[in-house]
């Protein structure tokens, strides 16, 4: 089976190289409309949703595929990608250079691999865990990561998205950063650059990609409304499921920052 993980790494190496060269002529360029459930999309969120599923058909038809703009109900399918054409679509919009593609692939409903790409900074995150005939591993720029193992302090960095800063008060174990990205907010904590990070209403798009990253660098997931999120259910619509999360570096650090978050998942 390691031809098929070279073929899936080379893949999603290749398309995301191929629309990020797109996207990034669009950046700052382009007018969003907002969605039903207040979230924007632009004319190159439904392009880039349309090549990455053309190209999975092309290159994986026996896959199915569940995508921000498109595909909302899981199939039934072994191998399933989960797409997010553009992860940050406020800042494409507005020329703030933190924006990602990203793209998980599902094995019989969990995350076993992970693809995230950021044009601007020319930077890759990937992740395999628990993928069957793989070895785990999670790399930026095809270099090994891992989460940072320094305790909570005044001079670590902790990230909050735009729904979860209201319960940021002081004093606070770490340094606050608010990105706009949901899955570059949550890989900064595999990188090693933040101690955690917090998200109060992703889908499952914006955390499929993530998922597999963030188990192989060592990091622990938290599910803030204590539902497990893996494996889906086939046949159901994740259009509207959220997923409250909370990821740390390491799991003593969870009863640190839970009680920040403890009435989060009550707005």
């Amino acid at each position: 089976m390691q031809n098929f993980w070279t073929h899936v790494l080379a893949f999603t190496q290749s398309i995301t190289a191929e629309v990020g060269t797109r996207l990034l002529q669009d950046y700052g360029r382009v007018r969003a409309t907002e969605k039903n459930d207040g979230s924007l999309v632009t004319e190159s969120d439904q392009w880039a949703d349309r090549e990455i599923r053309d190209a999975i058909a092309l290159q994986f038809p026996d896959h199915g595929v569940l995508s921000e703009e498109v595909e909302h109900i899981l199939p039934p399918t072994d191998w399933c990608w989960v797409i997010d054409p553009i992860d940050g679509t406020t800042n494409f919009t507005q020329g703030i250079p933190l924006w990602a593609i990203s793209l998980g692939l599902l094995y019989k409903g969990t995350p076993v691999f992970g693809f995230v790409y950021l044009p601007t900074l020319n930077q890759s995150f990937h992740g395999f865990w628990s993928a069957p005939d793989r070895d785990n591993g999670a790399f930026s720029n095809s270099h090994p990561i891992q989460v940072r193992q320094d305790p909570p302090g005044s001079n670590q960095f902790f990230s909050f998205c735009a729904r979860s800063i209201q319960y940021y008060h002081h004093p606070f174990p770490c340094k606050i950063r608010m990105l706009g990205v949901a899955s570059y907010n949550l890989l900064t904590v595999a990188a090693g650059i933040t101690l955690g990070a917090v998200e109060a209403t992703p889908k499952i798009w914006d955390i499929a990609g993530v998922w597999p990253i963030l188990q192989a660098a060592g990091a622990s997931w938290v599910a803030l409304d204590d539902r497990p999120i893996f494996p889906l259910t086939v046949g159901k619509n994740y259009s509207q499921q959220v997923f409250p999360t909370l990821v740390v570096a390491r799991s003593p650090w969870i009863e640190t920052f839970l009680p920040f978050l403890q009435n989060l998942n009550r707005s």
